[in-house]
């Protein structure tokens, strides 16, 4: 009944996007009919800037679904020895699936000493139940719990890691987001990288997973089939330099070398400074072939927009040209608008055909090259239509809310408070 519900909702959806492209081109035939020569000329040159984006963000679409089958061929460093590693886990209430995403971490294939570290702000933090039962489950496990109210900055999930690395007993840490999930063998991978000559961080690219709903579906094709082609196709290119928080390894040394995290608790990318940090002092930041999975919980629109405009804005805070660049990723979407804006000419309509269909070969091919079953591509266009709408609406504003607090990002990513009037 709920994938009945879900499959008449995307076509009710997608029903009201046709029929408000084809509002839209009827009103611009009018516009090339009733209005002056000039103003027809001016559509028709939108349409056509429009339509030559398009075509250059389908050239990109083919080249990512390429990369990203490389990406993951790449072979994996395999450790020389297996060091003792403080796994700091920042919480923050009960989420979806809390323990059995800890739980993930707990089923290692490492033979080194693994010290689990948990923090939370508030010693009475629900998130604290899932960790008890997991004491239950994994009776061996050396868990430590740190509640420590303590605020250096807007950031808290920085002030939350600072505290708990008073408590950290190993000298290699790796920070993992709660909401993540990872393979057995994750750690081997990111022990392995580490080691590597020069490398001074490891972090990893990530899938969507869904919770249960219709538009955590949507937050992970979003995920998916945007975020993870453009940041391959940017690391082969030579464009990207990203570090993403949901998994970074390091050295104490590195660490202390770079100053400490609490540093970093003004930053709304804090993941990104950091890789940036480790980089100014003359170490690589390494990406293997790996991913973890990083839930989707957002189960209405609203919710689902609001997280995905702060993840674009975040974006754009770090690397401005590089999320201006990041257009050509919306084929689709800039083919539609060629569409309407040349009152609907039929090579506006081939080539919005032509974006579709290289954007599902896209979807494929990164489902083949991560080991995933494909689905979903009957709301593929409705994805495009929404990645669209929050790429542009991270032009229009410098604001984002974090945890029920709107805050303003200036041009150097760094947070302040909203004071409302």
């Amino acid at each position: 009944m709920d994938r009945a519900h879900a499959r008449g909702r995307t076509g009710a959806i997608i029903a009201v996007a046709v029929t408000a492209l084809a509002v839209m081109t009827a009103l611009f035939e009018v516009v090339h009919t009733e209005l002056p020569g000039f103003a027809h000329r001016f559509f028709m040159s939108l349409a056509v800037l429009c339509g030559l984006c398009a075509a250059l963000g389908v050239v990109y679409t083919c080249t990512a679904s390429v990369l990203v089958g490389r990406f993951f061929a790449r072979q994996v460093a395999v450790p020389e020895h297996f060091p003792a590693i403080t796994l700091a886990k920042p919480l923050h209430g009960d989420e979806w699936d809390l323990e059995q995403h800890l739980a993930s971490f707990f089923e290692q294939d490492y033979p080194g000493s693994i010290q689990y570290l948990f923090g939370v702000h508030d010693a009475g933090d629900e998130a604290l139940r899932a960790v008890e039962r997991l004491r239950v489950r994994y009776p061996d496990a050396h868990i430590t719990v740190v509640a420590d109210a303590r605020l250096y900055g807007p950031n808290r999930k920085i002030a939350n890691l600072v505290n708990m690395l008073e408590k950290a007993e190993h000298d290699v840490l790796c920070f993992a987001d709660s909401d993540v999930v990872v393979d057995r063998d994750y750690l081997r991978h990111v022990v392995g990288a580490l080691q590597q000559p020069g490398v001074g961080l490891v972090t990893a690219v990530y899938r969507g997973l869904c919770a249960p709903g219709f538009w955590p579906r949507v937050a992970a094709a979003l995920t998916n089939y945007h975020f993870l082609p453009g940041v391959v196709t940017g690391l082969a290119i030579g464009r990207a330099r990203p570090c993403f928080g949901q998994s970074i390894a390091m050295t104490r040394e590195m660490l202390e070398r770079i100053g400490g995290l609490a540093q970093f608790a003004h930053h709304l990318a804090e993941d990104h400074a950091i890789g940036e940090a480790v980089r100014r002092a003359g170490a690589q930041v390494s990406i293997p072939p790996i991913l973890v999975r990083h839930a989707c919980l957002e189960n209405t629109f609203t919710r689902l927009f609001a997280h995905e405009l702060r993840w674009s804005r975040t974006v754009r805070a770090a690397d401005r040209s590089g999320h201006l660049g990041a257009v050509l990723m919306h084929p689709f979407a800039l083919a539609l608008l060629a569409v309407a804006l040349s009152g609907g000419a039929w090579p506006a309509w081939v080539l919005a055909g032509v974006a579709l269909l290289a954007r599902a070969w896209l979807v494929c091919q990164t489902d083949r090259a991560t080991g995933d079953k494909t689905s979903g591509l009957l709301f593929l266009p409705l994805c495009e239509l929404v990645q669209f709408a929050i790429y542009f609406a991270s032009f229009c504003s410098s604001g984002v809310v974090w945890r029920g607090t709107r805050f303003r990002v200036d041009r150097n990513g760094m947070l302040s408070p909203v004071r409302e009037t």
